[in-house]
């Protein structure tokens, strides 16, 4: 994200672009629920059935590279660089941050566990499975307009999610999520800096994440990994998650060190995460390994240790078998490789933490999006009444693009940032304030760092303040 911008240049314009043709997609599959925008069906147990396809398939981006545009952006602010919509997603980056709540079974199960230990496993499987929705997710979600807002409450899992733009300059998304039963609150702000390295675009997702466990008084904070796009020049686009991520629980002093490993020189190293919790005093409670894009496991530090030694002995003699040669090569064809090459190696005695969740059959014709992300921009019927005008439901660019409408959702698009230009110009000319409805700066009560936190009151639902973005 961060690639849209309300200071680009007309030689981007979206306008220009011819959109491709649209993918086939088995029309009996279209939406299996029969149901589209505003007609959500209720099973006979009283629960709502979310919608399992989107109203039309996702368009082909074989004709279009990345870097046909970036060539031209050397030396310029990624996030000042509006990118054509072919390489969207319907979705905002609210909605995207929403996909936290996906395995919400996790915190459901820290707040089950007597022990703290068992409590550091459930929540470092959610800060796993947090970017998990990410693989294969080449598209990027929309740059949310300043002052754009996503609520979603699901009765059946359990909770209830308000996020809001806070600033365009840098891109802030600022979020609050808490159990309806009110045993958790989960919140946070995100605003990922954007670095390219020419044939990858990283983003950094700088800002802090906070998970509070009420009945037992705790508080975790983490920050997510770094996140990568490959061949954006050319070749197949993949992603990798790579960096260290440190989850401390504020009251115990426990800690959590997870390692997303980058690819590596063979591609080995590939999706895998491995760590381990520790006490405030340091001593290795146990060890957690496994892949962001299957499942996470945890055993004892010995039994690790034992047969980590054990397959190194069995691949010395593997290892004195490759050549310089062979290194070079692999060397050469290391920024090629998207694949998964192997699943997670097994270590008896070890106890799953987390598996990720399998995709719709049609996933692959509709941005590769998990169950979860293709329910968050339906619109069921009587919602626009109650929903806030700010919501990304109600955005035109990317409700035009869902539906399949290229042409539409580019103007639209672009009608958007030219309308956010000229606010901003506006409350430049007249010297005013923007002013965030939702969200407040303030400090994170438990890191000390400044954070966004959440103000209230929004589920009273008085709009009449909100303003016009759309």
């Amino acid at each position: 994200t961060g690639f849209d911008s309300d200071n680009s240049s007309g030689d981007f314009s979206e306008a220009n672009h011819k959109v491709p043709e649209m993918l086939d997609l088995d029309p009996h599959q279209s939406n299996r629920t029969g149901k589209h925008n505003g007609e959500a069906e209720i099973q006979e147990n009283g629960i709502k059935r979310h919608r399992t396809s989107l109203p039309a398939p996702m368009f082909s981006r074989s004709d279009f590279s990345v870097w046909s545009i970036l060539k031209k952006c050397i030396g310029l602010e990624l996030s000042k660089i509006t990118m054509p919509i072919v390489f969207n997603e319907p979705l905002s980056f609210l909605q995207r941050i929403t996909e936290y709540m996906e395995h919400i079974y996790l915190i459901n199960k820290a707040c089950s566990h007597a022990d703290p230990l068992e409590r550091m496993q459930a929540v470092a499987a959610f800060a796993v499975s947090a970017v998990a929705s990410q693989w294969e997710r080449t598209g990027k979600p929309f740059n949310p307009l300043l002052g754009e807002t996503y609520e979603l409450t699901r009765e059946d899992l359990g909770f209830r999610f308000i996020s809001e733009q806070v600033s365009h300059h840098p891109p802030i998304s600022a979020f609050y999520s808490e159990g309806l039963n009110k045993d958790f609150i989960f919140h946070g702000s995100i605003y990922p800096k954007l670095k390219f390295w020419g044939k990858s675009i990283e983003a950094e997702p700088r800002g802090t994440i906070t998970l509070e466990l009420l009945k037992h008084n705790e508080a975790y904070t983490w920050t997510n990994p770094t996140c990568c796009v490959h061949n954006v020049i050319i070749g197949k686009l993949w992603l990798e998650q790579y960096g260290v991520v440190e989850i401390v629980n504020h009251s115990t002093g426990d800690k959590c060190v997870l390692n997303f490993k980058p690819c590596g020189l063979f591609g080995k190293e590939l999706h895998r995460v491995e760590g381990y919790i520790q006490d405030k005093h340091r001593k290795k409670l146990c060890v957690i390994y496994g892949k962001w894009t299957e499942c996470l496991w945890c055993t004892d530090p010995t039994t690790y240790e034992t047969y980590k030694k054990s397959e190194k002995r069995g691949g010395e003699q593997k290892k004195k078998s490759v050549s310089e040669e062979d290194i070079k090569s692999e060397n050469d064809e290391a920024d090629d490789m998207p694949e998964v090459q192997d699943t997670v190696q097994f270590i008896p005695g070890s106890k799953l933490l987390w598996r990720i969740n399998c995709r719709p059959p049609n996933s692959s014709q509709m941005y590769n999006f998990t169950s979860f992300a293709v329910s968050l921009n339906e619109l069921e019927k009587g919602m626009e009444a109650i929903l806030a005008p700010t919501d990304c439901r109600l955005r035109p660019d990317i409700r035009n693009m869902e539906n399949g409408n290229m042409d539409v959702a580019s103007k639209e698009k672009e009608r958007l940032e030219e309308k956010q230009r000229a606010a901003r110009k506006e409350r430049a000319k007249d010297e005013v304030e923007w002013h965030t409805r939702w969200f407040h700066q303030g400090t994170n009560p438990y890191t000390g760092t400044p954070d966004w936190l959440y103000s209230g009151g929004y589920f009273d639902r008085n709009f009449s303040d909100c303003p016009d973005i759309y």
